[in-house]
């Protein structure tokens, strides 16, 4: 509401009461000016101009709930309302958005409710163009028109005119007679736009375009704006910098790329970072006469990229964004990263929390590993615990036979989850050597290891391993162990002794001890496992007098044995 004393000046002066107070279109077109200034100096991503167009959008607020548009009229140093200045800029400057408006005709804007989601981005754009804008380019009204605005309406007057009135779309059919003739003129730039997409004009003409050459001409449009124009700005920077042999050229050009490198990869533009990089290292095989500094500094890009401390900041961003970017896009990314990257993938496989990054690592961690085999070889022995582990389960998914010695090595001195690790590894390598470092984990303290080292043993059928295995069987700890560890190890035994281990087996299932007793059932029913392993007639034999066995633990286990024997 408007104070008793404004309303009294108000009426001195010969001017109406405004419907709401002026305040609120003044805060809001001095925010715009804040806007139009952000617009020119910031990234769109920058912080500053994403406050300054949010809070030109929350001035919207209050003057729509006063009205649905509103009308600012335009002078050479003000915009005006109601016949009030809302914004008063003296200078007729290019800094001046007044005098940015009157010089090209534009004489009032309407804006109405919508406008500041719509299309006010729209506006500041053309604002920013039309100040920069060469006399040869399009004017203000011009790119008015082009842009099309929904809610956005102007009035102007042609300046080869004198004393025209401003035209508008609304003009009633009693304006004045140089009113008319503006209106005359915006039908006929309507006219002629229209005539530019109206195709069924042209359909009766000799030469229409059939719908084939139609077909094609679409689809070369779509074409052309799907084009990557990043990749063009590469390709016409690498041209020059091959072309141009003058050292100033080349060294500005080196830093360009080195700045757009971190720009693509801030957006998300990796597979324009894999593109760039590709070429890089094409140009700097191809370009004559180049010192050798240009020539590392464009060579070494890749190992910035792979360097720990910036992969894990690209890596991190990732791992907290909602959206990733296209697989392929990651991969082409990924497939430039150097031996020194490896770390740090395999680092993250562990760490990273979003599950749809990872399926993207293992393939980046995959590709590094078999093409740097002597830097994963390094990392097995690595003090980082969780490169150490992925390093070892790599070793053993790409049948490393290089790593044999290292994960021999962590089998005596890691942890548990290393030696268990390694374990795993060596029984994927599969060679003599891994299977003969494999032997150690059968006397391993941690029973976890023992169980895996059984079961590799017994899979790869290692022979050279029976004495440590018969060991075992016959020692202390096994007799001590869980059924499981038990069965592990009896069935190793079985599957490497053949006939040679009935002796001990059939004495273990159907012996008795000086006093007439006979072993632990856990222990006769391991024994009946392993005899089924040999599965040999002599092996058959020693089950069949254990067949009717009152202990239904052992007496299931022999029947199980003489089944798979049978099968």
């Amino acid at each position: 509401m408007t104070s008793p004393t404004a309303a009294l000046s108000e009426k001195e002066a010969g001017r109406p009461e405004p419907p709401f107070p002026p305040a609120l279109v003044e805060e809001m077109l001095r925010l715009l000016v804040k806007a139009v200034r952000a617009h020119q100096l910031y990234l769109h991503n920058n912080p500053t101009y994403i406050r300054a167009l949010d809070l030109l959008r929350g001035a919207f607020a209050p003057l729509w709930q006063q009205t649905e548009e509103l009308a600012i009229q335009i002078t050479e140093t003000a915009f005006m309302w109601e016949g009030r200045p809302v914004l008063e800029d003296v200078e007729k400057s290019a800094d001046s958005l007044p005098w940015l408006f009157y010089k090209d005709g534009v004489r009032e804007l309407r804006l109405l409710r919508g406008v500041e989601q719509e299309e006010l981005v729209k506006l500041l754009g053309i604002v920013q163009r039309v100040r920069h804008a060469s006399p040869e380019e399009d004017d203000l009204l011009t790119m008015l028109w082009e842009a099309d605005f929904l809610f956005i309406r102007y009035r102007y007057v042609d300046l080869a005119v004198e004393q025209a009135a401003p035209v508008d779309a609304s003009v009633s059919s009693e304006a004045r007679p140089e009113q008319v003739s503006a209106e005359v003129r915006e039908e006929d730039i309507q006219e002629a736009r229209e005539g530019v997409v109206r195709l069924d004009e042209f359909d009766a003409t000799l030469y229409f375009l059939d719908e084939r050459e139609i077909e094609y001409l679409r689809g070369a449009v779509e074409q052309e704006y799907a084009a990557d124009l990043r990749r063009n700005v590469v390709t016409m920077l690498l041209d020059v910098f091959e072309l141009q042999g003058d050292r100033t050229v080349r060294e500005e050009i080196c830093g360009i790329v080195e700045n757009l490198m971190l720009h693509l990869l801030s957006a998300n533009q990796f597979s324009s970072v894999a593109y760039m990089l590709r070429e890089v290292r094409a140009s700097t095989e191809r370009a004559r006469s180049l010192e050798p500094a240009q020539r590392d500094r464009l060579n070494t890009l890749p190992d910035r990229l792979s360097n720990p401390e910036a992969l894990s900041q690209l890596l991190q961003a990732m791992d907290e964004a909602s959206e990733l970017p296209p697989q392929e896009d990651l991969t082409q990314l990924f497939e430039q990263l150097r031996a020194m990257a490896l770390a740090t993938v395999l680092s993250w496989l562990s760490r990273g929390q979003n599950a749809r990054l990872r399926p993207m690592l293992e393939t980046a961690a995959g590709r590094l590993a078999s093409a740097n085999t002597s830097e994963l070889v390094r990392l097995i022995g690595s003090n980082d615990h969780a490169v150490a582990l992925e390093a070892c389960r790599r070793a053993g998914a790409l049948k490393t036979a290089a790593a044999v010695n290292p994960l021999s090595k962590l089998l005596s001195d890691g942890d548990a989850q290393l030696r268990l690790a390694s374990v795993q590894a060596l029984s994927e390598i599969g060679s003599p050597g891994a299977l003969q470092a494999l032997e150690r984990g059968v006397d391993d303290p941690e029973r976890d290891v023992r169980v895996a080292t059984a079961r590799a043993l017994a899979a790869r059928q290692h022979r050279p391993a029976l004495s440590r295995v018969e060991g075992a069987i016959k020692g202390k700890v096994v007799r001590e162990a869980d059924l499981t560890e038990k069965m592990a190890m009896f069935e190793a035994y079985g599957a490497l002794s053949g006939d040679a281990g009935i002796t001990l087996l059939d004495g273990l299932l159907n012996g008795k001890t000086f006093l007439g007793r006979r072993e632990d059932p856990e222990l006769r029913a391991c024994a009946a496992m392993a005899l089924g392993r040999i599965g040999t007639p002599r092996a058959q034999e020693s089950l069949r007098k254990a067949a009717s066995e009152k202990e239904v633990l052992v007496r299931n286990a022999v029947n199980r044995a003489l089944r798979g024997g049978a099968a």
